[in-house]
């Protein structure tokens, strides 16, 4: 069978699958397109927020936002930083080049895909039967997921950085850890900061639905304003939620971009 003849058989199984898929979902266009204009009349009740403004948030209720703003930054914040001390060890141990024992390989690569595969929504569920409503569920569940996959980040960083200085020192005796930490975790570390700074942002949009969960933070404001049906207040914390998460994005952009200068 010829390559073009492969090729256009993988599309086909592709589309077939694609298809199936769609029909698991029960994806219905035609559903959709009947009931936009309910969604339009959500938008409509959403915007412009409190009414065009004319029924604006007290000066208590507008600083609670705020903090609870400011709570879902701290949670994504705390969780990406203790996750990101957590990987160090598991990437190196997930990392082919560092690790070639498949004894340790694996079960490590194993355990990994397991916190990968454990969304933060259900740690931070489990945590909140644990630790009680708040933040401090939030932190974790933002923590043991991002844990597997920066891990995973890393060690695909550490498989993709050269080999021969490290190699160089432990033939002059240094000891392994020694070497990696003089040799290759300079030249590691742009790459790590870098992966950081971006799952960091990615946690502080998933930080605002832990709210739904009771994790805390302006999520938990979105789920009482849309319960008590509350469209002007829901468009005010959406504006308040785009704003962070623009500037927080513009942030880790400015950062990563000096990393490569």
């Amino acid at each position: 069978m010829s390559q073009g003849t492969w090729r256009w058989l993988i599309a086909f199984i592709l589309f077939c699958l694609l298809f199936g898929a769609a029909r698991l979902t029960e994806v219905d266009l035609g559903r959709l397109a009947q009931n936009t204009p309910k969604i339009g009349l959500w938008v409509s009740r959403i915007f412009p927020p409190y009414d065009g403004f004319r029924n604006p948030p007290n000066g208590e209720e507008f600083a609670g936002y705020v903090r609870n703003g400011l709570i879902t930054v701290a949670i994504a914040s705390v969780g990406t930083a203790t996750a990101s001390v957590l990987a160090f060890v598991p990437s190196v141990l997930a990392a082919r080049t560092l690790t070639p024992s498949n004894f340790i390989f694996y079960p490590v690569r194993w355990f990994l895909n397991m916190l990968r595969g454990i969304d933060s929504f259900i740690f931070a569920i489990f945590f909140v039967a644990a630790v009680g409503l708040g933040p401090f569920a939030g932190v974790l569940g933002v923590t043991f997921h991002t844990w597997g996959s920066m891990a995973k980040l890393y060690a695909e960083n550490l498989e993709n950085i050269e080999m021969a200085p490290m190699m160089a020192l432990e033939a002059s005796g240094v000891s392994r850890p020694r070497a990696l930490i003089y040799a290759l975790l300079p030249d590691a570390l742009p790459s790590f900061i870098s992966t950081t700074l971006f799952v960091w942002e990615l946690n502080v949009r998933l930080s605002v639905a832990l709210g739904v969960v009771g994790a805390g933070g302006i999520g938990q404001d979105v789920k009482n304003a849309i319960d008590l049906l509350n469209f002007p207040h829901l468009g005010a914390l959406l504006l308040i939620i785009l704003i962070m998460v623009t500037v927080i994005d513009q942030i880790s952009t400015r950062l990563r971009q000096a990393l490569r200068t």
